[in-house]
């Protein structure tokens, strides 16, 4: 099953996106957070979701869902530094709530990871309000 990662500069951010996703996609046990620095303050930090996604992977790869600028960085940067890791990784360009969401219903019914990506990236345009 795609893996996923949360990536939020705050600790609670990612925690409650995790608890959101458990609800929604229980049988997904690939789902980790990558929330704030290890001492749980702000931050994001690319060793920590490095080490999020080997955790998070199964074989099927990973996605990140990232919240902020310097989170899309970091995320992008522990991109790079799994290169030689043979795990295939990629940051979706979605909201963060709405794209966990959609990706962890999306993996959890056996989408691969292009399927997942594209769902979660279509949360762009979902409108909330009508």
């Amino acid at each position: 099953m795609v893996g996923l990662v949360i990536v939020s500069h705050s600790y609670k951010i990612a925690e409650g996106i995790k608890d959101l996703t458990d609800q929604i996609a229980a049988a997904h046990k690939g789902i980790v957070c990558a929330g704030g620095m290890e001492d749980k303050s702000i931050g994001t930090d690319a060793t920590r979701i490095m080490e999020a996604v080997k955790k998070a992977d199964d074989g099927d790869g990973v996605v990140l869902l990232a919240d902020l600028g310097s989170g899309v960085m970091s995320a992008e940067t522990a991109i790079e530094l799994l290169e030689d890791e043979n795990i295939d990784v990629r940051l979706a360009d979605a909201p963060i709530v709405e794209g966990a969401i959609a990706a962890a219903v999306s993996a959890v019914c056996g989408s691969g990871i292009d399927e997942v990506i594209k769902q979660a990236e279509a949360t762009r345009t979902v409108k909330k309000v009508v």
